[in-house]
């Protein structure tokens, strides 16, 4: 008889089992039981939360090259696994070749945030010409912590696409992932935690996104919040209205026609990071 795993969190660099003691069964594609996942409760998102704010300070602080080098680190040992992941993005979609496929996407995914990770200052930052004695300086900064519901339709692929984005930049990131497949994420948080990503730079909970959502974009410690995986649009909503108490930045549902394997491009860094200008007076 096959004794299959109940997967837990990942909040703060730990495994802990949801508060609520709940789990729900996950299906592959065919309707075969394949494991069990944890239900996260509302103390789960609040525990994620705090955990998110408390690596903010040292991982916004940190140098961008040192960011892009943990990225390239957690791309180097998803390939490592890749033979793991495809077999559980195959489980998830019944096609063994696209599951590959994704894999390898999803890899070559990290490697562009990675590369992106000391650009994006460079690129997106100016020096102001100004009339006056004074330098003018436009340098982006992380906007804090960041809740991200990922799109169920891409269960890894989709994932990163939402996740190194969000954290290339010095954010910290609370992760829903695919409610109904959940896997690769959790595994993908095994990858996260034996790399050299800080504690709680990266949360992720599983289970209902109705239920996860609205405590995470209700919460006043959370800066911003990525909408893309929310399919019901009335849930949308509901969410954004949540957000505004705190004037959270809000990225919208994606459309249902999204192509994660599309070439990526820095509008989600950018939506993702506040501009900070400064006059500084020129020495004589």
């Amino acid at each position: 008889m096959a004794v299959r795993k109940t997967y837990k969190l990942f909040i703060g660099g730990a495994f802990p089992r949801s508060e609520s003691g709940r789990s729900y069964p996950v299906h592959t594609a065919t309707g075969d039981f394949m494991a069990n996942a944890a239900l996260a409760s509302r103390k789960d998102a609040r525990d994620a939360v705090r955990a998110a704010r408390a690596a903010f300070g040292t991982w916004s602080a940190a140098t961008a090259y040192n960011r892009g080098q943990i990225l390239y680190r957690v791309a180097e040992m998803l390939e490592g696994r890749h033979a793991q992941f495809t077999a559980e993005v195959a489980a998830a979609t019944g096609d063994r070749d696209a599951a590959a496929a994704e894999v390898d996407a999803a890899i070559d995914r990290w490697v562009w945030y990675a590369g992106w990770a000391d650009k994006i200052a460079q690129v997106h930052g100016a020096a102001n010409p100004v009339a006056g004695p004074y330098f003018n300086l436009s340098t982006p900064e992380p906007t804090g912590v960041v809740a991200v519901v990922a799109p169920p339709e891409s269960p890894l692929l989709g994932l990163v696409s939402v996740v190194a984005p969000a954290i290339v930049s010095g954010n910290t990131a609370v992760v829903v992932a695919s409610e109904d497949r959940p896997l690769p994420a959790v595994t993908l948080a095994e990858v996260l935690a034996t790399s050299d990503l800080p504690d709680g730079v990266v949360n992720v909970l599983t289970g209902r996104v109705a239920e996860i959502a609205p405590w995470l974009a209700s919460h006043m410690d959370v800066d911003a919040i990525d909408l893309t995986g929310v399919t019901d649009a009335g849930l949308a909503v509901d969410l954004e209205t949540a957000a505004a108490e705190n004037l959270k930045r809000v990225l919208r549902p994606a459309p249902a026609s999204s192509d994660w394997a599309a070439d990526p491009d820095v509008q989600r860094m950018l939506a993702l990071i506040e501009t900070k200008t400064v006059w500084h007076p020129k020495g004589i």
